[in-house]
C-alpha cells in the first residue's frame, strides 16, 4: 500500500478503508462501547478512549504477529483478493454511513464484504446465514440466562439502582465493568476484523500496521467524545442497561456468543443480528420474570429493533444487487441525465 507509485486504485483502496472503519465502529458502537459509555456518563471521555485504544492496539497487533501480517485473522480466506479498486468499492461504507446517521442498525459485514464477492454468491448466502442463525441464538440464550437470573440478580441490580444511584456501586462491579468491556471489544475487533481490513493487504507491513492503529486512534477518540452518538438510543432505551452490573453480563454473554462463532468456521457474519438477538431475549425474559414495563411497550421496543435489523437487511440487499450492476447503472445515468 506504502510502496511503488501511488495511484488511483490506491487511493480507492485507502479511502475504502477510512470509510469502512468509520461506518462499521460507528454502526456497531451500540454492540461493543456502547453499555461501557452509558455506564460510564460521568467518566471523563479521554479516560474511555485511552481504554478503548489500549485494547484495540493489544487486539490488532496480537493478531498482526500470530497470523503473520493478516489482521483479519484468517476470516478473508473466502473472500477474493482485490486488485484495482474503483469508486463500486467505496458506495457500501457510504451507504453505512447514510444509516447509521439515521439510527439504523445494518448487517455492516453483510454490505462491505458482499462488494468483494459478487463472483461468488455461496460466500453472500453462507454470512447471511450464519447471520440470521446468530439472532436466534442470542436470542434462546438470553431468554434461558435471563429467566435463570432475572429476579435473583437484576431485580435486585433494578432497586438499588433506583435507591442510590452510581455513586454507591462497588468498584468491583466497576471494575468488572471495565474488564468486560475489554472482552467484548477484542472479541468484536476479532470477529469484525474482516470487514475492517477487507480493503486493505492480506499481508500488512509493519507501516501499514502503524497507519491503521493511527487512524483508529483518532477515529476512537471522536467516538467516545461523542459517546456513542444517535444509533446508541437502542441501548439506552433498554431496561436497566445504564446500570454497571447489568451491562457487565451483557457484555459477558455476548463476547461468550462472539467467541463461538468465531470457532464455528472462518464464514464472517454479522455481529449485529447476534447483539439484537440478545438484547430482545432478555427483554422478553425480564419481563416475564419481572413486569418492570407494560408488554406492549417492552414488545414495541423488541419489534422496532429487529425491523430496524431487517430493513437494514433489505437495504444491504438491494444496495449489493445495485453494485453488481454498477457499471449498467452508471451508464444509465450519464445517459439520462448527462445528454448521453
Amino acid at each position: 500500500m506504502f510502496e511503488g507509485t501511488f495511484t488511483l486504485s490506491n487511493f480507492y483502496m485507502i479511502t475504502g478503508f477510512l470509510l469502512s472503519m468509520y461506518a462499521c465502529v460507528s454502526n456497531d458502537i451500540i454492540q461493543t462501547l456502547g453499555t461501557f459509555l452509558s455506564a460510564n456518563k460521568k467518566t471523563p471521555f479521554y479516560y474511555l478512549w485511552a481504554f478503548s485504544v489500549l485494547v484495540l492496539v493489544i487486539t490488532i497487533v496480537t493478531g498482526w504477529i500470530v497470523n503473520n501480517g493478516d489482521m483479519s485473522f484468517g476470516l478473508l480466506t473466502r473472500i477474493p483478493v482485490t486488485e484495482n479498486y474503483t469508486f463500486l468499492y467505496l458506495l457500501p461504507p457510504i451507504i453505512l454511513i447514510i444509516l447509521t446517521r439515521w439510527g439504523i442498525p445494518v448487517a455492516t459485514t453483510f454490505l462491505v464484504l458482499s462488494v468483494f464477492s459478487i463472483s461468488d454468491v455461496s460466500v453472500i448466502w453462507m454470512m447471511l446465514t450464519k447471520s440470521v442463525l446468530g439472532y436466534v441464538i442470542a436470542f434462546i440464550t438470553a431468554i434461558i440466562i435471563y429467566n435463570i437470573i432475572g429476579r435473583p440478580v437484576e431485580r435486585y441490580f433494578y432497586y438499588t439502582q433506583k435507591r442510590s444511584g452510581n455513586e454507591k456501586i462497588s468498584k468491583w462491579w466497576m471494575a468488572a465493568k471495565w474488564c468486560s468491556t475489554a472482552f467484548i471489544w477484542s472479541q468484536w475487533l476479532v470477529q469484525d476484523s474482516a470487514k475492517l481490513f477487507v480493503y486493505l493487504p492480506r499481508k500488512a507491513s509493519l507501516a501499514e500496521l502503524l497507519f491503521v492503529l493511527l487512524c483508529f486512534t483518532v477515529f476512537l477518540g471522536i467516538l467516545t467524545y461523542k459517546r456513542g452518538g444517535d444509533i446508541q438510543k437502542i441501548v439506552k432505551m433498554k431496561t436497566n442497561v445504564q446500570d454497571p452490573r447489568s451491562a457487565t453480563i451483557i457484555d459477558i454473554i455476548y463476547a461468550f456468543l462472539l467467541l463461538y462463532f468465531i470457532n464455528l468456521n472462518n464464514v464472517p457474519m454479522s455481529t449485529t443480528w447476534v447483539f439484537i438477538g440478545l438484547l430482545a431475549g432478555r427483554e422478553i425474559a425480564l419481563y416475564q420474570r419481572l413486569r418492570f414495563e407494560s408488554p406492549k411497550k417492552m414488545y414495541k421496543h423488541i419489534i422496532k429493533d429487529l425491523y430496524k435489523v431487517t430493513l437494514g437487511l433489505i437495504v444491504s440487499i438491494v444496495a449489493v444487487v445495485l453494485l453488481t450492476q454498477f457499471g449498467w447503472v452508471k451508464n444509465l445515468f450519464f445517459s439520462h441525465f448527462m445528454g448521453g
